[in-house]
């Protein structure tokens, strides 16, 4: 049986398949980014799952696609934790990337993800290019759920939210400072925590113009540093993963025109993408 993820700081989903290409379990745990995450608290996050803890010692294959695991220490640490719990598979740790690659195409383009972080490659038909390494929420991850997370609250304390939404933001929100920073700097998903405040943008369709405008200059940089960085990108569709970017779809599109480069699609869950490439997968053999 093959066992394969998508795995996100705020969220994995986990999908089993046997030697048919049926689907035998669909499961989800808590996000497991090696990169902010213990090795203790990986194993609890997946042994607290009833459902997988049944095929710990019957999958064959896992492939896990994570975010964090572009690096090969936090890729290892997820490897070993992996290898311990399933002790019959052959298990491999790829960056999420090869995941959002494979869930939206086959031809040459750039494949953007827009989740918890962000990132972005170019896929040449065969081989993903990945030439600026993601260094996560403190550095990087433009246009991410932390990203914008971020701006809001940096936008709310300093006082420059309009009124009315920085009502609907207290509402919606524990703004509390020593909450915030003790989540920030002590909890275990510092960047999943800044990430659940961009919900407030992300949840439906963005009308209040000033969310809009912090919007559009969270892709205008995105695009900036993470499409436009590839020589490829005025020649091939540009592809984004992620729920940000299906909530930001019109102002990725009116960004794109502007520079001359062309959308490709936008999906926002991209399992059902990867599970009909690994169903294919199983039965061109």
């Amino acid at each position: 049986m093959v066992l394969f993820t998508d795995g996100g700081s705020t969220k994995c989903d986990w999908v089993l398949l046997d030697t048919t290409g049926k689907l035998v379990l669909k499961t989800q745990t808590l996000g497991l980014n090696p990169t902010v995450l213990s090795s203790e608290e990986i194993k609890h996050r997946i042994e607290a799952n009833a459902e997988l803890k049944t095929v710990f010692n019957t999958v064959e294959t896992l492939d896990f696609y994570g975010a964090g695991c572009g690096t090969i220490t936090p890729r290892n640490k997820l490897r070993n934790e992996l290898d311990d719990l399933f002790p019959k598979a052959t298990v491999t740790v790829q960056e999420d990337l090869a995941a959002a690659v494979y869930a939206v195409t086959t031809a040459p383009g750039i494949v953007c993800i827009l989740g918890t972080g962000s990132n972005s490659c170019y896929f040449d038909g065969e081989h993903i290019h990945a030439p600026i390494p993601a260094l996560g929420y403190s550095i990087m991850d433009e246009a991410s759920g932390n990203y914008f997370g971020k701006e809001l609250l940096r936008d709310y304390f300093y006082k420059r939210m309009p009124a009315h939404v920085a009502t609907a933001f207290e509402t919606a929100f524990n703004l509390n400072p020593d909450d915030i920073k003790m989540n920030v700097y002590k909890g275990a998903n510092p960047n999943a925590y800044l990430a659940s405040f961009a919900q407030f943008i992300f949840s439906k369709e963005i009308t209040e113009p000033y969310l809009l405008k912090l919007v559009d200059k969270g892709i205008r940089l995105f695009v900036n540093c993470r499409v436009q960085s590839f020589s490829e990108a005025p020649n091939v569709p540009i592809h984004f993963i992620g729920s940000i970017a299906h909530f930001s779809k019109q102002i990725i599109r009116t960004v794109l025109n502007e520079k001359g480069l062309q959308l490709g699609t936008i999906i926002q869950r991209p399992m059902d993408g990867l599970m009909a490439y690994y169903q294919q997968k199983i039965k061109t053999g």
